[in-house]
This record gives C-alpha cells, structure tokens and sequence, in this order.
C-alpha cells in the first residue's frame, strides 16, 4: 500500500493587483484571490497518478496557513486526493520557512507515509527552502526539481532537470521529491468530484495537538524577518534616436549615451 503526502500552500494568485500595506511590512490581502501554489498543483497530480498506477494507498493533503486555506485544501481533494490536514495556530500567523517546516515535520512524524511530493517553490516567497528543510528535519533524501519518477520494489528513481540537462537518480523510501513542470498536466476537477470533495476528511490541527509548544513559535522565534516592502524602481521611458542617416543617428545615440544615461 502506497501511502503519498502532498504539502500544499495556498498563495495570492499570479495574476492579482499586488499592493504594498501602509506599513510596507507586507502585502495587503484583504481584496486579493487566492489559489493553490501551481507547482503543487503538479505535486497533487502526480501523488494521485501514483495511487491509481499501485492501485491502492492514499493521498494526504497537508499544509500550514490560516482557515481560508482550507479553500485549496478541498481543491486537491476535488482533483482526487483523499483526506486533507491543515495546521492552523495563532502562533503561525507569519512563520518563516524553517518555522514551516519544522511544524511540517513534526506533523509527518503522526502520518504514515512512503512518499512526500511537494512544489519546488511557492510562487509567493519564492523561498525554495521548506521541501529540504523538511527532509533534513525526517532524516530522508530528497529528490528537487523532478520530471519524470518510477517506483518499483522499495525505490524511487527519478530525472532530474538541472540548469544544463538532466539527471537520473534514485533512492530508498521513504523520500522527499519536489516538482518541476513538465512532469504531468494537472487535471480539472469535475463537478461531482467538487461535490464529494466536501465530505471528504478534512482535520485542522494545533500546535498543541502535534505534541509543539506554541511559545517556541511565532515573531520571536523567526530566522529572518521582513523589515519592509517596496516596489522595484519604475524603468524610464523608451528614447527613440532620430536622424537623417545612420550617422546622425549614431552621433545622437552616442551624445546620448553620455550626457544623458552617463555611460560613456
């Protein structure tokens, strides 16, 4: 029996209007949508494709925010995952990505497992730190930025996409591998399945439930803090050269160059 671990998180979406708080210490979130991280969605897919090819197991869902995550928790369960944990804690309002994963461990430590898939990054912190750190704090591989996988008796091998080409590894389970596109297409959830996804398993859990003291968590206990926000410098406008010939043109650029942008 195939049991997979998907760790999820829900972000703004891609295609929001971003906009700072008035204390720049933040983005503000009050008219933002919010939809699971894509390279989890990829994560979701592939956990259910293992659990149809061994056909038997199950697919957990698990991740850390606030209630309203429970929104893209019930969206993997639509896709065809079984049953969903979110970890929610006042004192979790804004971890870090090592307060994430260690939270994250200390929760897969209470779930059977044989297989963790995650995205390698979350689009919104673009961190690429929780995958690792949670594999480092269970003590087993870790596979990153996977394309391809196959499971048979015990081991995992997977292809790899590296900056210049590919790599085949493999590993004993239990393992960690982390997503990168390319590796499936995630599917549409259907109808039905919306409708059977809401009477599916779906447990919040404490800090205190996963045997944690809330008051080693939260601001003071943060590795790195946000100070503050702030937009990248807007570019300048576009100046068109003009001239009769090339050559006035390239007298004009190279002014230009020199007295006005200070290159030369």
């Amino acid at each position: 029996m195939m049991n997979v671990v998907v760790l999820l998180k829900q972000v703004p979406d891609t295609e929001s209007l971003i906009e700072i708080n008035a204390e720049a210490s933040d983005i503000q979130t009050d008219n933002l949508k919010w939809i699971m991280n894509p390279y989890d969605e990829l994560a979701v897919e592939e956990g259910i494709r293992i659990r149809e090819k061994m056909g038997n197991g199950k697919v957990t869902v698990l991740s850390l925010g606030p209630e309203r995550a429970t929104a893209a928790i019930r969206t993997a369960l639509a896709m065809g995952a079984d049953e969903g944990v979110l970890i929610n804690d006042p004192a979790l309002e804004k971890p870090d990505p090592l307060t994430t994963a260690k939270v994250l461990a200390a929760a897969l430590k209470a779930v059977p497992f044989d297989l963790i898939i995650a995205g390698q990054r979350a689009v919104d912190d673009d961190s690429y730190l929780v995958p690792s750190a949670v594999a480092e704090y269970l003590g087993i591989p870790m596979l990153g930025m996977v394309v391809r996988q196959e499971i048979t008796g015990g081991k995992i091998r997977c292809e790899l996409s590296l900056q210049d080409g590919t790599a085949v590894v493999e590993a004993d389970l239990p393992a960690l591998l982390t997503t990168q596109r390319g590796l499936n297409q995630p599917r549409y959830a259907s109808l039905p399945n919306i409708m059977k996804a809401k009477k599916k398993p779906l447990e919040t859990k404490s800090l205190a439930a996963l045997g944690l003291d809330a008051a080693q968590f939260g601001s003071a206990a943060l590795k790195t803090r946000i100070f503050s926000l702030v937009f990248p410098p807007k570019r300048k406008v576009c100046k068109m050269i003009s001239g009769k010939t090339a050559e006035e043109k390239a007298a004009a650029l190279v002014q230009t160059l020199r007295e006005e942008a200070g290159v030369l």
